[in-house]
């Protein structure tokens, strides 16, 4: 049922979209119809999934490296009032600047490769995951806490079997926002400045006016943001098999 609610909303949407173009005859290098970028993309199937390859290591990396950042941050502010004074205000300056304004310096600073991109998905991966994660690492049920410190749990035990352990939906939630916004990061860096990538593709086709084409190469980019959200959402669900899932309509 899943796979037929997606087939049926993407076929309303491209129909939506060919309606457009047939009722206002907008020309095609401003819009173009559906089948035009189709056939662009057969035409150019071999560039687009290169340039997707490249953008998903992008992505791939700055998730990791953003992830196990964050991760660690949030275990440092939890067990640490010092690290929370030092941290948090490096916590709230990386969202008081806009990661957009950061991409030139990145990419001055790391060069046109790859790096720049990962460190800038990284800087937009960071806060989703720190804060989610941080936010349940303090919202521990006390009743819990106070099961450990009977049982005469030291904080390292009670830390590893109470305190994690309950935040692990927190930061399932942190994970699917940051794979949602990751894309982000990835592309930004590359139409600032990159030799390769969806993001630097679609820079070059719109300076030459293929309009097709960089829908195309948008198309592609949805599609692949979709499968790893899809990818990382069903690990999850995989590996935290305990966390219930209800709504107020199941209630």
């Amino acid at each position: 049922m899943r796979v037929l609610r997606a087939l049926t909303l993407i076929g309303g949407l491209l129909l939506l979209w060919r309606g457009i173009v047939w009722l206002t005859g907008v020309p095609p290098y401003i819009l173009p119809a559906p089948e035009r970028v189709a056939v662009a993309w057969v035409g150019h199937a071999g560039l687009l999934l290169r340039s997707a390859g490249h953008t998903a290591l992008e992505i791939l990396l700055g998730l990791v490296l953003g992830s196990t950042l964050g991760a660690g941050s949030a275990l440092l502010m939890s067990c640490f009032r010092s690290a929370r004074r030092w941290l948090m205000p490096v916590l709230v300056v990386s969202q008081a600047v806009p990661v957009f304004a950061l991409a030139p310096l990145l990419v001055l600073w790391f060069g046109y490769g790859i790096g720049s991109k990962v460190a800038m998905a990284t800087l937009i991966i960071y806060f989703p995951v720190t804060a989610s994660f941080f936010d349940g690492l303090r919202r521990t049920e006390p009743g819990w806490l106070d099961l450990a410190q009977t049982m005469g749990a030291s904080a390292w035990a009670t830390l590893r079997h109470v305190r994690i352990p309950a935040a692990l939906p927190s930061l399932a939630s942190g994970l699917r926002i940051a794979v949602a916004v990751a894309p982000i990061g990835a592309v930004v860096g590359e139409w600032v400045g990159s030799s390769a990538g969806l993001g630097y593709l679609m820079l070059h086709s719109n300076a030459r006016m293929q309009v097709d084409l960089l829908f195309a190469a948008l198309a592609t980019l949805a599609a692949l943001a979709v499968a790893l959200y899809t990818a990382v959402d069903l690990g999850l669900r995989r590996a935290l098999p305990w966390i219930p899932e209800t709504s107020p309509l199941d209630e």
